[in-house]
């Protein structure tokens, strides 16, 4: 069931985005729409298909059982870490590799910048969630500590952070002080995946607690200053997700308990042969999937772009335009799959590292923390200079990287010693 949500959240990632993406072709140039916008009932659409919360949920699971193992067998924080971070970090480089190269070449080819840009910045978008999630399990083992001495108390106390962050935001101005909540809130969910881990979350507990999130999320929508969408919106002067707020918390107490509720269901379905081999296969290329999906959707753009702007004269959100969504999603996942072929092989455990000092695993973290979330907030692309990508960016997760004892750059200079 663990694998099956792992699979259901990433899919439903992939959907929301392939959907809410809109580009549309206006005096013979690409206009980058937003479903959100220009549609807003869609927003609500957003309380379920923005599904991250449930990936914090299945990470705390999983690392809360991992880091417990480690412990029983006397195993080291840095042996445990750094293979984490090498299953996440690997498929990344190639995604990195591959738009450097594409932003470069568009760029020396005279294609204007701002369409390189909104491409390599569409393309790129995944990555922020993993700068966040790596974070958030560097510090296991300390909140997991924080739960075996003080159980849903610990889950509390980061509540109360998030709330006194928003308060401090958004009644107070306080600047700057709202990032504190990507902290604050996704810790908080990924307690909960530890109280799942013991078996502190029974279904009809957890029914409780979604029931809870729901009408918790529904106030702060309907009585305070939250808006409908649990992502941004261009336009709205507030976003749930970037940093989050309590409501993005709220809907992910909700989606846990719901999930929980209907683990024994979900157990049952699962004993289909047929689905269980499908979510297994998912898994097995999840991270694949999930960075090099708006990849595809930028892929099937550009053809049609080439082909004159076909299927692009259509306005987002009309009629036309929604009759004609089976037909892009199957072209996105025509497009997806190759890709997949390509570069599901960089999932595979790496064998690189051995045992890691402590503080070139902490150096190399907060590199590719810094390279991710740069890439998330400003882009590779850059308005200025020859290349038009900003090479110390990129480099970032690169240096991290071997810094940590893997990727490239790493097997390069022990290539040379």
């Amino acid at each position: 069931y663990v694998d099956f949500l792992r699979a259901l959240s990433i899919l439903a990632v992939v959907v929301g985005h392939w959907l809410v993406a809109a580009p549309y072709m206006k005096d013979g140039v690409v206009e980058g729409g937003h479903l959100l916008e220009i549609l807003p009932w869609t927003q609500w659409l957003t309380w379920g298909f923005q599904v991250m919360p449930l990936f914090f949920l299945v990470g705390g699971f999983s690392n809360g059982i991992s880091w417990a193992a480690t412990q029983r067998k006397g195993g080291s924080y840095e042996s445990w870490y750094s293979g984490r971070l090498q299953r996440l970090i690997n498929p990344v480089l190639p995604l990195f590799l591959i738009w450097t190269l594409v932003a470069m070449f568009g760029t020396l080819m005279g294609i204007d910048r701002g369409i390189v840009a909104m491409a390599a910045q569409l393309a790129l978008i995944p990555v922020w969630f993993l700068s966040v999630y790596l974070m958030v399990a560097a510090v296991v083992p300390l909140t997991w500590r924080a739960w075996k001495r003080w159980g849903f108390a610990s889950f509390w106390a980061l509540v109360a952070g998030a709330v006194a962050i928003d308060v401090a935001a958004l009644r107070f101005d306080v600047p700057y002080v709202n990032f504190l909540n990507f902290a604050f809130v996704w810790l908080a969910i990924h307690q909960l995946g530890f109280a799942w881990s013991e078996g502190r979350l029974t279904p009809g507990r957890a029914l409780l607690w979604g029931i809870g999130g729901l009408v918790a999320l529904g106030l702060l929508v309907g009585f305070g200053p939250y808006p409908v969408a649990m992502i941004g919106v261009p336009g709205s002067g507030l976003s749930n997700s970037m940093p989050p707020t309590i409501a993005l918390l709220a809907l992910g107490i909700a989606q846990a308990g719901f999930a929980l509720a209907l683990e024994p269901a979900g157990r049952r379905m699962l004993d289909n042969i047929r689905l269980w081999t499908s979510v297994v296969l998912v898994n097995g290329m999840i991270m694949t999937i999930y960075l090099w999906h708006l990849t595809a959707f930028v892929l099937v753009m550009v053809a049609a772009w080439l082909l004159g702007g076909i299927g692009l004269d259509v306005a987002p959100g009309s009629a036309a335009w929604w009759l004609a969504r089976p037909v892009w999603f199957v072209l996105y996942i025509a497009a997806l799959f190759p890709l997949i072929t390509l570069f599901a092989r960089y999932e595979r455990a790496s064998k690189d590292s051995g045992e890691v000092p402590h503080w070139r695993l902490i150096v190399g973290l907060l590199l590719i923390c810094a390279g991710l979330g740069a890439t998330a907030a400003i882009s590779i692309a850059s308005p200025l200079g020859v290349t038009g990508v900003r090479l110390w960016l990129v480099a970032l997760p690169f240096v991290g990287a071997a810094i940590a004892q893997f990727g490239p750059v790493h097997r390069l200079t022990q290539s040379r010693t």
